[in-house]
């Protein structure tokens, strides 16, 4: 079922959500350093670090799982490789300035133990940008009651079940969901809340760790900038900056 309400929520949340995530990660690498781009797919936050900041290709390291996204990025001399980001990063201690995953967070079995290795990572006074859906929402509670799937939560693996419980579609029509494919790229495994994530930045070791939400629903756009800041923990899409 579309909704052209949701959908212009949807599309205000993502755009500003992932406006700061790009902001942070741009000001984190404007004097130098070289950063980890987690999901990074085809590089394509690298084409946009180069023209915003002029980001050189030594300066930019990637991992992505799916094969032909690495091959794709390969083919743009980008150092993008193949890796599982629920395993232990193929990279030695204090190496990235920045290190980044945009909408990749949810995707993971062991989301723990990845913000453990990108503390390890990055050197003291380094970045780390995450953007990922908040499990803790009025949306989400709604559903849950009306005996639904939450809409951020985690995914059935079933293509049968996951027509059958989306109530609303406001994603691309491009986007084809893959809950059955061995290395799937758009199911939701596991869905923070906004305080279990930032309570969890400071167990790993952050010293600084600042949240925003975005996406008050299911209140209309022009509320949104002013609700975002009384209430972040309920949002649909949160953004938190950690400094080592």
């Amino acid at each position: 079922m579309r909704n052209s309400y949701l959908e212009n929520l949807y599309k205000r949340t993502m755009e500003e959500s992932y406006s700061l995530a790009a902001s942070e990660i741009s000001s984190a690498l404007v004097d130098g350093g070289a950063c980890l781009d987690c999901g990074a797919a085809m590089g394509a936050w690298f084409q946009k670090l180069s023209a915003e900041i002029g980001l050189d290709k030594n300066r930019y390291f990637g991992i992505e799982w799916d094969s032909s996204s690495v091959r794709a990025a390969a083919g743009k001399g980008l150092n993008v490789q193949q890796g599982d980001l629920n395993r232990c990063l193929p990279f030695a201690d204090d190496k990235f300035t920045c290190v980044f995953a945009l909408s990749v967070l949810e995707h993971l079995l062991n989301g723990c133990h990845f913000i453990n290795e990108c503390h390890r990572t990055l050197k003291k006074e380094g970045k780390l940008v995450l953007l990922t859906p908040n499990i803790s929402t009025y949306f989400t509670a709604f559903l849950l009651l009306l005996g639904k799937m939450p809409s951020s939560g985690p995914h059935p693996d079933s293509s049968s079940l996951l027509k059958k419980e989306e109530l609303f579609k406001v994603s691309s029509d491009s986007l084809v969901a893959d809950p059955e494919s061995d290395t799937p790229v758009h199911r939701h495994l596991v869905v923070f809340s906004f305080s279990a994530l930032k309570k969890y930045l400071k167990m790993a070791g952050f010293s600084k760790v600042t949240g925003y939400g975005f996406g008050l629903y299911p209140f209309p756009n022009f509320m949104q900038p002013v609700l975002e800041k009384i209430d972040p923990h309920h949002c649909h899409q949160m953004v938190f900056i950690a400094e080592k």
